[in-house]
């Protein structure tokens, strides 16, 4: 499925009904010949902006997965990239893979919620993951990314603007967090995946409430939608000095 590389519609569906982090230990061979996978386009652009803003001494990517954002960090942190993920499947992946020159590079798996650091950083990234946390989760989840950047510091991560109702892309991601909610109502243990959920407005709000000073930024390699608004936004949320 996806591609001839990618999992098998049979491989998708024992993943789709385990945990999680199950899930994903399944998946992980084979993550990167998904579309789950951050597209190379966005972790491109992603990079360009930190680069304006930085540099940065040491940076962490949350549920780095694969690692793909990892290798954006090495690219802008001159000291060190970390990246943690509850996966350990994920991270057997990642360490296998990710080659990076100019940093020290290390693994940690742990679950975002209750992160093993204490203001480490300079710089936090995090590409995709949000889906996995329900919203009720999302205001410990920013304490926890306030807690281990040192004062100044700075999280940050793309943004996609949703599907307009009028589009097939709004009705397949309703569809979508549909099933998984029917799929969590009868089935144990849950699988959390939603793609709607994750709401700009509520997330700055977020932010704003654990601390940070957030900004919006458009990544203009997307260019803009029909009404003027960015296809693709950076949240750069800072930590005050």
């Amino acid at each position: 499925m996806f591609s001839p590389e990618g999992p098998s519609l049979r491989e998708l569906a024992v993943q789709a009904l385990s945990s999680v982090e199950r899930g994903y230990d399944l998946l992980a061979p084979k993550f990167d010949h998904t579309p789950f996978r951050t597209p190379e386009s966005v972790l491109t652009a992603v990079a360009s902006a930190l680069g304006r803003i930085g540099p940065y001494d040491d940076g962490l990517d949350l549920c780095c997965g694969t690692g793909a954002g990892v290798e954006v960090l090495a690219e802008v942190c001159r000291r060190s990239v970390t990246g943690v993920d509850f996966s350990a499947g994920m991270l057997d992946v990642a360490r296998s893979q990710v080659e990076v020159k100019g940093a020290y590079v290390g693994w940690v798996r742990a679950d975002a919620r209750a992160l093993p650091f204490t203001s480490a950083f300079d710089l936090v990234v995090s590409f995709g993951a949000f889906g996995h946390f329900l919203p009720r989760e999302l205001p410990g989840l920013f304490a926890q990314v306030h807690s281990v950047l040192r004062p100044g510091g700075t999280f940050a991560f793309p943004v996609v603007a949703p599907p307009r109702p009028t589009s097939p892309a709004y009705w397949m991601l309703l569809g979508f967090d549909s099933v998984m909610r029917v799929r969590n109502a009868v089935w144990r243990p849950p699988f959390v995946m939603y793609y709607r959920a994750f709401r700009l407005g509520e997330v700055r709000a977020g932010l704003e409430r654990a601390g940070f000073r957030v900004e919006l930024g458009a990544l203009s390699e997307f260019g803009r939608r029909a009404d003027g608004s960015p296809r693709v936004r950076m949240v750069v949320a800072r930590r005050p000095d």
